[in-house]
């Protein structure tokens, strides 16, 4: 699982699959997440600004992203 440390209150999701190496630009983290192949939470989510605060959990292709304070 990889962690991905706030710098502040939250991150959005594209930012965080980047920050993750899971993607490798902002034009690819909005085509698989407006492509319903990310889940926050295990609940498939469709908005690339989607803010994730400490806890959150992201799955995309089999791995996972946890967000950390």
């Amino acid at each position: 699982m990889e962690i991905v440390k706030l710098r502040e209150e939250y991150i959005k999701l594209g930012q965080a699959l980047k920050a993750a190496g899971m993607v490798g630009s902002g034009v690819e983290a909005k085509i698989v997440i407006c492509d319903g192949q990310v889940q926050v939470n295990k609940e498939t989510e469709c908005r690339r600004g989607r803010k994730l605060y400490d806890g959150d959990i992201v799955s995309f292709q089999g791995k996972e992203i946890k967000i950390v304070k």
